[in-house]
């Protein structure tokens, strides 16, 4: 039930990632709701469930931009599998962990756009994303908050301690 819960979530995101979101730039910046919706889902459910979901969203990018197929996949399955890692290493329940996964995936999501672009011998102007980085930043974190609340309440984290099995004795 999840897992059509995070498809139905993330084809919204990309929906309006492609037709609102993406339109603006304020400040010089712009927010990638994907992305943080991505992450908050990995953060929640774990590696392999965000990388699935990051290929599956990257995807969908690359088939609606009709840019080169796969640079989108391959870096939002790499952001879903370490932030999904994170999450089930150090830091799912604590209050800063989808704050410093926004924060530190889209510094590097934008790096390593640039590096694939390079590679791949397409137009990589790094002045201009490197110039956009800080409000960008600022931008995903605003969209944090609520995106956040709005994955914990659609994928609630099970206590690891109601799901430990109890020692059962025979009294007879």
């Amino acid at each position: 039930m999840s897992a059509a819960r995070a498809a139905v979530l993330l084809f919204v995101a990309v929906l309006l990632q492609e037709s609102v979101v993406g339109a603006y730039a304020p400040f010089g910046g712009h927010a990638d709701l994907l992305l943080v919706v991505l992450l908050s889902i990995a953060l929640l459910r774990g590696a392999v469930f965000g990388a699935v979901a990051g290929f599956t969203a990257g995807f969908l990018v690359d088939i609606g931009d009709l840019g080169t197929l796969g640079v989108t996949s391959l870096l939002l399955t790499i952001a879903g599998f370490w932030i999904g890692r994170y999450g089930e290493t150090t830091a799912r329940d604590r209050f800063h962990a989808p704050y410093v996964s926004v924060l530190v995936v889209t510094v590097l999501h934008a790096a390593g756009a640039l590096a694939l672009r390079f590679v791949l011998g397409d137009p990589a102007p790094a002045p201009s994303v490197v110039a956009a980085l800080p409000a960008s930043v600022l931008l995903n974190l605003a969209l944090t908050w609520p995106v956040y609340g709005l994955a914990r309440r659609l994928f609630p984290v099970e206590d690891p301690r109601s799901s430990r099995v109890r020692e059962v004795r025979d009294v007879a």
